[in-house]
């Protein structure tokens, strides 16, 4: 096997792209770049009713949008396709065939009916639930009679004797009884390679050289390496990766929130605060540091940093990094990546500068950009409505009146307003009120935005400008005197 590292991340087209697969595509992304090795997307699309095409686009939209870019693919090609496992059926038929000839695979007439009885009784009898080994050794004549029923073998593959033992990159050394793992199915009777059976056979064709994966997979790894060595292949190094739980230590689910990333995407995340996060789900850097970069992820990983213990999605962590990330951004950027977010929210507005200013003043705000709807509102209403008890309360206070009776005459003396005339204004009306603190501040922004806390207050009056800000504090007067 080459020195060169080339790994692969292998999703099947059955839905979206959630989380946890998203991991183990950043983690091999990654280590391929780490290693300056190579990265293959490879479509596992064998299940003919559940792959779908739009699921296939879906995931390399997803990809492209993460930034992890791959050098073999469907799309970007390369020496070791095709890269969608339903276009090399023929390539599992001839290894299969090579298995069967070896007497290392045999024919399996067992309907689906039969397995689930004899699992059942086996599980009765307190015996082990694998493969009963009914079709193991079955006569030709046995066979034909078989066939003569009608009955179309699945292939099964015959497990030798003896215990599995691998070393696993983040677990150590691992071992499977053989009495765990039992003769299984690598073709089904129409056909179709099971999931290890045409795994192995792509991870050897298209040279693999580390297996980076959820450790879920675990179960599988014995019977691939039983694959491997009857194929005559060499084993790829492996390395499972710790599963992703929800806040109750449950399997990440709907339950806990969103969970693909077009939904995260949706919802205006950046895509390197979901690498970032992703990333230190399972792997730390030794700084301790929490926000990295592409490039510091890219330099520092390692396998000797990947803990084995479960890792915990912490939706409010998230949001911590992504809003942190939201706020170290150049405001061109963060503007051009909001306008889709004003818009689906319907606050649309030709002037540029306008969006760029509210994009600004919300900045510090925000976690996620889909967050602007709720408190870009203030910047697009015609008029306010208190919807707050205690701010209607407040507004009607003599000496709330009197601070926005002085306020509007100051506004009214101006030909504009900006942040400093606004404090120089303020100023004025203390003075003249002689209310001073939350009284006199307070009642400015209930006039203007309807609500007790937002943006600043004096950024809120330079992007309303004077005109509304007149109307705006009329129409509270005029309703609440």
């Amino acid at each position: 096997m080459s020195n060169e590292v080339r790994v692969r991340f292998a999703p099947s087209p059955t839905g979206h792209l959630h989380i946890g697969n998203a991991r183990t595509a950043i983690l091999n992304w990654l280590y391929a770049r780490h290693t300056g090795g190579t990265f293959i997307l490879r479509i596992e699309d064998t299940d003919p009713e559940r792959s779908k095409d739009a699921y296939i686009q879906q995931i390399v939209d997803d990809m492209n949008w993460l930034g992890l870019n791959w050098d073999e693919g469907p799309d970007a090609g390369g020496d070791y396709g095709p890269y969608r496992q339903s276009q090399r059926f023929d390539i599992y038929r001839e290894y299969a065939d090579a298995l069967v000839e070896k007497g290392l695979a045999y024919p399996c007439y067992c309907t689906a009916e039969e397995l689930e009885a004899a699992r059942k009784e086996a599980i009765a009898n307190g015996e082990s639930a694998n493969y009963n080994g009914r079709c193991r050794n079955l006569s030709e004549d046995e066979r034909k009679s078989m066939e003569s029923q009608g009955r179309k073998p699945a292939l099964r593959f015959r497990v030798p004797e003896g215990d599995v033992d691998f070393t696993d990159i983040v677990k150590g050394s691992i071992s499977f009884p053989e009495e765990n793992i039992g003769d299984f199915v690598i073709m089904r009777s129409e056909g179709i390679p099971t999931y290890n059976f045409a795994a192995v056979v792509d991870d050897h064709s298209m040279r693999i050289t580390h297996i980076i994966r959820g450790d879920d997979h675990v179960s599988n790894t014995p019977r691939q390496i039983v694959l491997y060595r009857a194929l005559g292949f060499e084993l790829p190094q492996f390395a499972h990766i710790p599963m992703i739980l929800g806040p109750d230590r449950q399997r990440l689910s709907k339950r806990h929130g969103a969970t693909s990333i077009d939904e995260y995407q949706g919802n205006g995340y950046l895509p390197e605060a979901l690498i970032n996060y992703l990333s230190l789900l399972s792997w730390s850097s030794k700084s301790g540091d929490e926000i990295l970069s592409i490039d510091r992820l890219i330099e520092e990983f390692d396998f000797s940093r990947v803990s084995h213990a479960a890792a915990i999605f912490d939706v409010e962590k998230l949001n911590w990094l992504n809003g942190t990330y939201i706020r170290a951004m150049d405001i061109e950027r963060l503007t051009q990546l909001a306008v889709p977010f004003f818009k689906k929210s319907g606050y649309e507005s030709k002037d540029m500068n306008l969006i760029r200013d509210i994009t600004g003043v919300l900045q510090d705000k925000i976690d996620y950009l889909s967050q602007l709807r709720e408190h870009a509102a203030i910047f697009f209403q015609d008029s306010v409505k208190i919807e707050d008890t205690a701010a209607r309360e407040m507004i009607r206070k003599e000496s709330t009146q009197k601070v926005l009776w002085s306020f509007l005459r100051e506004l009214r003396s101006v030909e504009h307003v900006d942040v400093e005339n606004f404090r120089s204004m303020m100023k004025i009306v203390q003075k003249e009120t002689g209310v001073m603190g939350k009284d006199l501040w307070m009642p400015i922004r209930i006039a203007l935005t309807g609500h007790v806390h937002g943006p600043e207050l004096p950024r809120i009056v330079e992007i309303f400008g004077r005109e509304k800000c007149v109307t705006l504090v009329e129409g509270i007067l005029g309703r609440y005197s």
